[in-house]
């Protein structure tokens, strides 16, 4: 076993949006559209992901995808016709957003062979990683908050120099579908992590804190991620490379200041379109007033 020790202090300015998965969730839409490219009002789930990258200083971010999710790449890149027909047009305010898309960031992508995993999906970015601290952002958690999920996750990192996960207090009966930590409260929503464990049981469960889709780590997790055996569905799951992070240089979860949504489930999404409909800088009036007069 490794000796514990504490990472070195590196600015995070890249992070991973793994983007692999299969989405059988909401198949049949998903079929021949990434699941990731699935509208939240005007823009793609993963839009917003990538935006809130940028808004926390990232400025390389490594998109990991797989067999049909080409849409993703091209939603990034420049559409030199269309910029051009919407310049002719007078459309400039649109036009003006597009070219955002592929100014936000230096993006650039790797596929995943095989649907192996999350652990698997972040070992396929290492190459780019280039031995530093990063952030990793799952492509279907949407976090509205007023301070970026991520930006608060990298901020407990600048102070401690080591890796954390962002947590949430997840429902006994949901607790099956989360990574859930073991630990003591470090401070104001913070926690020093002992060990994790992997979509445990209610009685399995070391607390009613789950991992979500947000985490800033260091190099030391590829060692770990290499030497784990697949489990179920020949998957490499990145809990079990935390827990050997834990048990090395330390790991912290950061009680999440903001609202998730799992947009990767059905009802997720559906409250998500609801909630950030209502924020709309154009639409949310109009159509807070229609939720109002619409029948029971």
């Amino acid at each position: 076993m490794p000796p514990r020790h504490r990472a070195a202090s590196q600015t995070v300015t890249k992070a991973v949006i793994p983007a692999a998965g299969l989405g059988t969730r909401f198949l049949p839409a998903t079929k021949a559209s990434p699941k990731e490219m699935l509208p939240l009002v005007d823009k793609p789930i993963i839009q917003y992901v990538v935006e809130e990258a940028v808004a926390s200083g990232i400025t390389e971010i490594i998109i990991v995808t797989g067999r049909g999710k080409r849409a993703i790449e091209d939603h990034f890149d420049a559409a030199a016709e269309l910029e051009q027909s919407l310049k002719a047009n007078g459309k400039l305010k649109l036009l003006q957003g597009l070219q955002q898309l592929h100014r936000m960031a230096n993006i650039c992508y790797v596929r995943q062979p095989s649907p192996r995993g999350l652990g698997d999906a972040i070992l396929c970015a290492e190459p780019f990683l280039s031995g530093e601290p990063f952030a990793v952002l799952l492509g279907d958690d949407i976090i509205d908050s007023k301070v970026p999920a991520i930006a608060q996750l990298i901020a407990v990192y600048e102070q401690f120099h080591r890796p954390v996960v962002a947590v949430q207090q997840v429902p006994t009966s949901e607790l099956h579908r989360y990574g859930v930590i073991k630990g003591r409260q470090a401070g104001r929503n913070l926690y020093d992590v002992s060990t994790l464990v992997e979509k445990p049981t209610p009685r399995q469960a070391p607390s009613r804190l789950g991992i979500v889709g947000r985490y800033v780590l260091t190099p030391t997790v590829f060692a770990w991620l290499r030497r784990i055996k697949p489990g179920r569905g020949g998957e490499i799951q990145l809990t079990d490379a935390l827990a050997g992070c834990a048990s090395t240089e330390g790991l912290y979860g950061w009680k999440l200041i903001g609202q998730r949504y799992d947009a990767g489930d059905k009802l997720g999404f559906l409250k998500a379109t609801v909630e950030l409909g209502l924020k709309h800088p154009e639409l949310g009036r109009a159509f807070g007033r229609y939720l109002q007069r619409r029948p029971a």
